[in-house]
Order: structure tokens, then sequence, then C-alpha cells
């Protein structure tokens, strides 16, 4: 069994590293069982958060606007998780994120990870729902849930509870190689750019982001998606 480890959650606007932001991490770094650090931190995501987000979150615009942009937080963050293995609810989800911004930004970032959704979905098929916070309810953990570093506490206690119950030679208790393969962005052009303010200054138009952070692809679907709008409405 592996207990030592960072357990990692981020707050994201949506479920695709492609498309969607980071707004928040939380980590909690374990050694020999016992926690030994915390991080934490909002993450200013260049664009404003959707309702839905703010709802699930309790994250608002007003609490990003001093927050560091994801590139200066990186090199710290890196650094917290020395060569220790992630330890997360769907941790996947969380790697994939932190890959594409390191990939974004020419930072090497592998890592190994443990999953405690796979651990559950293996050992507890009694239980209908296996979401964190239906675990948490479970096994009375205390969680603030959909908050980055209430999820990687919670994760923690889980993963020792996990341990404690069902921990066989498997490897679900032992960390695999994390993989995901994703490409670099490349910044929006001065061409698009030009294009994209001259659609917006034709149709009185504002967006909800910067545009200096759009990446190229980004930038196309916006303007693509100014043109459909425009359309529909003529």
């Amino acid at each position: 069994m592996t207990n030592s480890y960072v357990s990692i959650d981020l707050e994201t606007t949506g479920l695709n590293p492609k498309t969607d932001k980071i707004i928040e991490i939380g980590a909690v770094k374990v050694k020999d069982g016992l926690m030994q650090e915390t991080f934490s931190t909002l993450i200013h995501p260049g664009r404003k958060l959707e309702e839905r987000v703010t709802e699930l979150t309790g994250i608002d615009d007003t609490m990003l606007v001093d927050a560091p942009e994801l590139s200066e937080v990186l090199p710290g963050l890196f650094e917290f998780l020395e060569d220790l293995p992630l330890l997360g609810h769907r941790v996947l989800f969380d790697f994939s994120f932190l890959k594409k911004a390191a990939v974004n930004q020419k930072l090497s970032f592998d890592k190994e990870g443990i999953d405690t959704l796979r651990i559950a979905r293996r050992h507890l098929t009694g239980l209908e729902h296996k979401t964190l916070e239906s675990l948490c309810a479970h096994y009375q953990i205390p969680h603030n849930a959909h908050r980055a570093m209430g999820d990687a506490l919670a994760t923690h206690q889980l993963y020792q509870i996990l341990a404690r119950d069902y921990y066989n030679e498997e490897g679900l208790f032992r960390p695999v190689k994390l993989v995901y393969q994703v490409k670099r962005d490349t910044p929006i052009t001065k061409a698009q750019k030009e294009r994209l303010y001259r659609l917006l200054e034709q149709h009185g138009m504002q967006l909800d982001v910067d545009v200096d952070s759009l990446s190229r692809s980004e930038a196309d679907r916006t303007i693509d998606r100014i043109r459909s709008q425009t359309i529909i409405r003529k």
C-alpha cells in the first residue's frame, strides 16, 4: 500500500481540459499516512464564471478578481508535489487539467496516481452512488463539498478508510502512471484579434473572456459562435 502521496482536487469551469479552466486548487501532502502540508489557491480563469459554476462551488467573480493566473501558480504547485503520486477521486480528471496547463507553459509534468473512485467501484458494490459526497456521507467523513481543499482533505480520509478495510496486494492501492495526451495551445494571432474586435464592434457585443488569454483554436470557436448567433438573429 502507498501511504505517501498528495491528495489533490481542482475546481474548474467545466469538464473539458481543452476548453475549460481551473479556478481553484487544493492539495494535501501526506507522508507515512500523516498530513504534512497543504496547498490552496484560487485561480483567475481569464473569463467570467457561468452561474452554474458559482451555484455548484460558491466561488464567484468577485472572489477571483485578485487571484493569480495559473501560470504564476504552477511552478510552486509542482515543487509542492515533489515526486509523490497523486491521490484523487477520479484522479485522471485533475491530472488532465494540470497536464494541459503544464504543456501550455512548456513544463514537464508526469505523475503516477491512485484513484479512490476505482477502489470504491471495486469494493463498495452495494452502494448505489459512489461520488465523493455520497461516500463521505456513508463513512461520516466531514466534507466541504465542491471546494478544492475540502474535497482533497475528504479524499485523503476516504483513502485511509478504504485501505484499512480493503487493502490487499492488488494494484488499486498502488499508484499507476497517469496518461493524458494533449497538444500545446498556440496563442491567438494578431489577425484573429482584429477580426474578433471587428465582429464585436459590428454587432454591439461583449465577451465574458479576456481576448488576449484566448488560444488560436478558442479564438476560432469564438468567432464562429458570434457569426452563428448573428445569422440566427437575422
